[in-house]
């Protein structure tokens, strides 16, 4: 088990007119596609805890308040190969009941399938976290995996 959960189990991407954003339990993901030939020079990116905005060439493509906060310090873009942005935010809230249901507050959200494949994977990588003897990557889940599913921390082990 040397490569990340997500790694392991793939991720569960929202698609979305510029591109697609995805999560753990720690992060959100953010993928624009933008012109081959893009320079770093043309990307304006403001990251804050409760705001995202991203315009390039002057033209802008995202700009709202996150659909939760983020530590502002720890997010970071890339602009990779001159035609993708990666922006990585940091949650402030990381455990699996915090499944983020947009990205931005009303836009983006994912739809009700891809919703609930976000929720199942970040239950699982919770099981992996208090379980790191075992591979969760591969597993399937039924039952009550909303906010993070059944709590087993009380249990005597």
């Amino acid at each position: 088990m040397s490569a990340p959960f997500e790694e392991r189990s793939g991720l569960v991407p929202c698609a979305t007119p510029w591109g697609r954003w995805y999560q753990t339990m720690e992060e959100v993901f953010v993928e624009v596609d933008v012109p081959q030939g893009t320079r770093a020079k043309e990307v304006q990116c403001s990251l804050q805890s409760r705001c995202l905005s991203l315009s390039v060439a002057g033209k802008e493509v995202l700009k709202g308040k996150l659909f939760d906060s983020t530590i502002a310090d720890e997010a970071t873009w890339t602009l990779e190969d001159q035609k993708l942005i990666r922006i990585i935010l940091t949650k402030t809230n990381r455990d699996a009941g915090n499944c983020w249901r947009s990205l931005l507050e009303n836009e983006y959200a994912a739809d009700p399938w891809v919703q609930d494949q976000m929720q199942r994977k970040l239950t699982l990588e919770r099981f992996q976290r208090e379980n790191p003897g075992f591979d969760f990557s591969g597993a399937e889940i039924s039952g009550n995996y909303s906010k993070g599913g059944p709590d087993f921390s009380s249990f005597e082990r």
